[in-house]
C-alpha cells in the first residue's frame, strides 16, 4: 500500500503541474483533501478525487491522456472525468456557476445544486514539500456530516444507501479488470458509491472520502 500512496502523491504533483501550466483550476476533495489540510497521510485511499470546472474538462482530459492516463469507460465523461494509469485512479467532479455566480454541481442529476459558500476559497494544503489546492475544511466537514444526502436546507440525514447532490451519481460499477484497482475494494466498512459533484460519492469528496 505504501507504494500506491507514493504513486497517488506523485499523481497529485502531476495534476497540479499540468493543470497549473494550462491555467486550469483544480481542487482536491475527499480523503486526500483532508490529509492535505492535516499535513500528513492519515490512511490509505482508493483513488484521488478532484473538482474542476465543467468547461475545462475536455482540455484537462486531453492534457492528461497525452501523459499516459486513460479514461475509465465505466464512468461517462459527461458526468465525471475518471482516468487511470497503472494502479492509480484520479477522478474530477465537475463544477459550474449559476446566474447568481454561486458554485454549483456541474453535471449529473444534481446539476445546478449550490455547493457550500466559500468552498473554493481555502489556501493550498500541504504534505511535506507538496502543495495542492483543496476545498475548504468547512465544506469537507459539511459534506461528511451530511452524508449520504447533502442538501443545504436539510438536517443531517440518517445513513442510507442514497447519494448526495454534491457527490455525483451513485456508482454500481463492475469489478475492475485484472491489473486495475477495484473501486469496490474500500477500507473496512466503506461502501462503494458515486456522487453528483463528483459522480463518485458524497458531494465534494464528501465523507472525508476515500
Amino acid at each position: 500500500m505504501r507504494g500506491l500512496v507514493e504513486r497517488q502523491l506523485e499523481s497529485i504533483d502531476e495534476v497540479v503541474e499540468v493543470a497549473g501550466g494550462a491555467g486550469v483550476e483544480v481542487w482536491l476533495r475527499g480523503g486526500w483533501a483532508m490529509d492535505f489540510h492535516l499535513g500528513r497521510v492519515t490512511r490509505p485511499h482508493v483513488d484521488v478525487d478532484w473538482y474542476c470546472w465543467r468547461a475545462d474538462a475536455p482540455r484537462l482530459a486531453a492534457l492528461l491522456t497525452a501523459r499516459g492516463w486513460r479514461p475509465d469507460p465505466r464512468m461517462p465523461a459527461e458526468v465525471q472525468l475518471d482516468l487511470f494509469r497503472g494502479e492509480v485512479e484520479v477522478s474530477f467532479a465537475y463544477l459550474a456557476r449559476d446566474t447568481a455566480r454561486r458554485v454549483t454541481v456541474g453535471a449529473g442529476p444534481w446539476a445546478g445544486t449550490p455547493l457550500p459558500a466559500g468552498m473554493l476559497d481555502a489556501p493550498p494544503g500541504r504534505i511535506d514539500r507538496r502543495s495542492a489546492p483543496v476545498i475548504s475544511l468547512t465544506a469537507q466537514i459539511e459534506f461528511k456530516e451530511m452524508y449520504p444526502v447533502w442538501m443545504p436546507e436539510r438536517p443531517a440525514a440518517p445513513r442510507t444507501p442514497t447519494t448526495c447532490p454534491a457527490c455525483g451519481p451513485p456508482s454500481r460499477r463492475p469489478r475492475a479488470p485484472a491489473g486495475r484497482p477495484d473501486p469496490a475494494r474500500r477500507e473496512a466498512g466503506r461502501p462503494t458509491r458515486r456522487s453528483p459533484g463528483g459522480a463518485r460519492r458524497v458531494a465534494a469528496g464528501a465523507e472525508g472520502s476515500r
